[in-house]
């Protein structure tokens, strides 16, 4: 597959253009298919690294032979940036990723999706994440990735401490004491590891705030019920149970580093990290341990235990088409969203350890196949059995929401101001800021 590299300007005022270059959707008459050989773009990121993309084209020309998927790669943390500069200058690939769900809003209100509704309504109903690109009852992207966030632990560091590894019936209380047994046990043993690591992104103390809190709703500008989250994660880190986040930003430490090579017995992270761990522990970046997936702490006990379905987080990642795509490669567009989002995008992507949106048995039986994925029942549970809520609700006040609650959750961490005085002054800029 040829990869190409396009050039982009990053401003900021081409957020505006988008609505001014807007095409048609693409979605009212049906398109004339291509006769012969298509090719179709799609972009992509740290393509040497990021290999899904790639594995997704490689697949599905496997089974189309006529249609070509060339890779756009795009630098990781300006995509978004980039993209939208490429949709206002005419020169963005015809498929293109959904990065972040929070800036979804942005590119569907700017006219830069095609309606994929046909695609979606012909999806497998267990497929992950559908709901989230919908507006007004239409589809603007499908799902390709589902990832949600579970409880890594360490088997060995649970031993070594003497604490009794995760059961599926914890709490946030259990996570806790579990946190700070684990800290003073292994200290007993000689160890300097910490009983757990929550790294300094806010969605780690928001989006489990914003999933398991009944009523909560990021747009209502009302933020207190993130206060007992928080005063649980300042609480970890008062006890010596969790890095400061002082020490995380300052040594810039990385979540891979902190639990691959057993500076912590536990951490809460996406299951995207599971393909990460393995290639790092093939490797050697990553020590050799034995380790498991729980499923993520609750509230209470109504949402644990492996006969319940526990809440927890995770935006989908998902592929929309550029609505100035010729006319006559729609169809191919629209037929690799199918494929992507579907069972042979998803036992493509099973094979390589990434979570894809359709957990269908046989994608799961795939993916604990690989090499050096537990196979304990517990493992399968939480990777496989969730209620996933979205981090980012698609909503027109969700980035600029996002943004304050960003600032707050540094306040607070840092601890340069109370929970309840950071939460309060959040609330103000919201109504101030975003009304």
């Amino acid at each position: 597959m040829k990869r190409m590299i396009p050039t982009a300007a990053g401003t900021a005022a081409v957020v505006l253009a988008l609505t001014a270059c807007s095409s048609g959707s693409g979605g009212d008459e049906p398109a004339a298919a291509a006769e012969g050989p298509v090719t179709l773009t799609l972009a992509g990121w740290s393509l040497s690294t990021t290999p899904e993309f790639q594995t997704l084209a490689d697949a599905y020309h496997e089974e189309n032979p006529d249609v070509t998927v060339e890779l756009a790669e795009y630098d990781a943390t300006e995509y978004d940036t980039q993209m939208i500069a490429d949709l206002a200058a005419g020169s963005a690939p015809d498929i293109y990723v959904q990065k972040n769900l929070k800036n979804f809003w942005t590119y569907q209100d700017g006219g830069q999706l095609m309606d994929v509704s046909d695609v979606t309504e012909g999806l497998d109903p267990a497929t992950g994440g559908v709901d989230f690109y919908e507006v007004d009852g239409s589809s603007y992207a499908v799902p390709y990735r589902q990832d949600s966030w579970v409880l890594y632990y360490n088997k060995d560091l649970f031993e070594q401490a003497g604490v009794a590894e995760p059961d599926g019936s914890w709490t946030w209380d259990d996570y806790a004491t579990a946190a700070e047994d684990l800290t003073s046990g292994l200290e007993e043993a000689g160890s300097d590891a910490l009983g757990t690591y929550q790294h300094s992104w806010q969605s780690v103390v928001q989006g489990f705030a914003l999933a398991q809190t009944e009523g909560a709703d990021l747009t209502s500008g009302d933020f207190g019920y993130l206060e007992p989250f928080y005063d649980q994660a300042v609480a970890l880190q008062d006890a010596g149970a969790q890095a400061d986040f002082g020490t995380v930003t300052t040594n810039q430490l990385t979540y891979q580093a902190q639990f691959g090579t057993q500076q912590a017995a536990m951490m809460p992270m996406g299951s995207w990290y599971v393909a990460t761990l393995l290639a790092q522990q093939e490797s050697g970046e990553a020590d050799e341990f034995a380790w498991g997936m729980a499923p993520i702490p609750q509230v209470d006990a109504s949402t644990t235990g492996t006969d319940a379905t526990p809440v927890t987080f995770g935006d989908p990642t998902g592929l929309g088409i550029n609505p100035a795509l010729d006319e006559e490669k729609v169809a191919a567009a629209k037929d690799f969203l199918a494929f992507a989002a579907g069972e042979g995008g998803a036992q493509a992507l099973a094979e390589i350890g990434i979570t894809p949106a359709l957990l269908s048995d046989s994608v799961v039986e795939t993916y604990f196949g690989l090499d050096g994925v537990p196979t304990d029942e517990l493992s399968q549970f939480a990777f496989a059995t969730h209620d996933t809520r979205p981090e980012n609700p698609v909503d027109a006040d969700t980035a600029a929401l996002q943004n304050i609650l960003g600032d707050t959750h540094s306040e607070i961490m840092s601890e340069s101001s109370s929970v309840a005085d950071a939460i309060e002054g959040a609330e103000s800029r919201a109504a101030a800021e975003v009304g």
